[in-house]
């Protein structure tokens, strides 16, 4: 939930909902992703919306834990690919609490890379640069250094990318819009068939049932495969989401910790869903990289040695092994973040296997 879906305004516009209502009035009900990429680039560009004082919290604000051992996991196979020039790139990384647990590690195994953010929030950015000075940034992939090999992180970022819906009605496949009345946005059913689209197996599903694609996920995965096919390297993406096509309305907003109203107050909410990462993996093969998964945060958690560190930090800090272990229990428990969020690795063909992913 940490990335901006497009370049952000660096001013607030404190009349969103006027002007989508306008544009509405004026052309028509607009797509999904259009209301959610607005509603996002705003939202993301006037706010730190992380802890609890803010919307939601992420993996590396639960525990130190989950950087640190994402580190490890891009040390360890850099060493294992022959220690190449490389630097680490992270999509979309909130307040920059992941990349210093990670580059932490990352030293401690041998390796200090340039750092290079893909973040286009203000606020965000003095958040990031308090916790990684030495980081420089970039608005999207096309301002990422083309010198030595990329080791991504991308955690719950793509959940935050617009999506478009399309929902089966008596009629056969249509896509969902947003109209509005006054300021009052609602989804409605446009009258342009998408029958052609549909993936054969899932055609005939019920009536309501509701397909959702992500082609800005798509495209952001595309063209990061091409610069790891390209200069080297490997991309750890890790998000809530499953393995699709599949059916199914996993669109939501949250705002206090809470769901809301997804259609109210564009901008004041986050809007995210759930991502497909099966999807995003083939996008990537499509562009010639190797990918691996989707496997559970759970597992690849475990797999990494979870269990190890949290069994070091309760011997340096015994007054705080109950909550260690909550928060290890947090991150891998399958009736908690476990199974929910899944992981994939996008490689260079030739690269060795992930850490994590055999």
């Amino acid at each position: 939930m940490t990335a901006a879906p497009t370049a952000a305004e660096t001013t607030t516009d404190t009349a969103l909902p006027e002007r989508l209502a306008r544009a509405i009035t004026l052309a028509g009900p607009i797509s999904l992703a259009q209301f959610m990429g607005a509603a996002n680039a705003q939202y993301y560009a006037t706010r730190d919306p992380l802890g609890s004082d803010g919307d939601f919290t992420t993996a590396p604000e639960i525990s130190q834990m989950f950087g640190e051992l994402v580190g490890l996991a891009l040390a360890d196979l850099w060493d294992r690919a022959g220690r190449p020039a490389a630097r680490y790139l992270e999509l979309g990384p909130g307040r920059g609490t992941l990349a210093a647990d990670a580059l932490r590690s990352m030293a401690a195994a041998g390796l200090t890379p340039p750092v290079q953010f893909v973040e286009t929030s203000p606020t965000l950015r003095a958040e990031q640069a308090k916790r990684v000075p030495q980081a420089t940034w970039a608005d999207d992939l096309t301002g990422v250094g083309e010198d030595g090999a990329l080791l991504v992180v991308a955690n719950e970022f793509f959940d935050a990318l617009p999506i478009r819906q399309l929902i089966r009605t008596v009629d056969g496949w249509r896509e969902r819009l947003v109209a509005c009345q006054d300021t009052l946005f609602l989804p409605v059913t446009g009258q342009r068939s998408f029958d052609a689209v549909i993936p054969p197996h899932l055609y005939d599903a019920p009536v309501g049932s509701v397909l959702e694609t992500a082609p800005a996920a798509v495209a952001v995965m595309r063209g990061l495969a091409r610069r790891i096919v390209a200069q080297g390297g490997c991309a750890i993406v890790i998000d809530y989401g499953y393995a699709g096509p599949a059916i199914g309305d996993t669109l939501q907003a949250v705002r206090g910790h809470g769901f809301v109203n997804p259609y109210a107050d564009p901008g004041e909410v986050d809007l995210t869903a759930h991502v497909d990462l099966a999807t995003l993996a083939e996008a990537a093969r499509a562009e010639g990289a190797t990918a691996y998964g989707p496997v559970d945060q759970g597992a690849l958690l475990t797999a990494l040695g979870i269990d190890a560190r949290t069994d070091a930090l309760v011997r340096a800090a015994p007054d705080r092994a109950e909550g260690l272990r909550a928060d290890r229990d947090r991150l891998v428990a399958s009736d908690q973040m476990g199974t929910l969020f899944k992981a994939i690795a996008i490689a260079t063909p030739g690269w060795p296997v992930p850490a994590g992913f055999a």
